[in-house]
């Protein structure tokens, strides 16, 4: 037999260790139609939110090089 090194409060958490059970759970219930569509529906929202903060943050992730390059020459032309 398994015994514990350290003092278990319950009886019952001592011996869920050997316990087992004889009862299966019931099945899963199906989905229905409507559920598959709304969950369909929440998985499309999120990924379109996420490739639109994507592609609406793209601009920012850039390197300033471009944006600094365009400043300067228009500074230079304007003197």
């Amino acid at each position: 037999m398994f015994s514990r090194k350290e003092p278990v409060p319950f009886a019952f958490v001592a011996e869920a260790d050997h316990f087992r059970s004889n009862v299966t759970p019931p099945p899963r219930e199906r989905l229905g139609a409507s559920q598959i569509v709304g969950r369909t529906l929440i998985g499309l929202t999120v990924v379109a939110g996420l490739v639109g903060s994507l592609i609406l943050g793209m601009p920012s992730l850039q390197s300033g090089e471009s944006a600094t390059r365009q400043q300067q020459s228009e500074a230079s032309d304007n003197r």
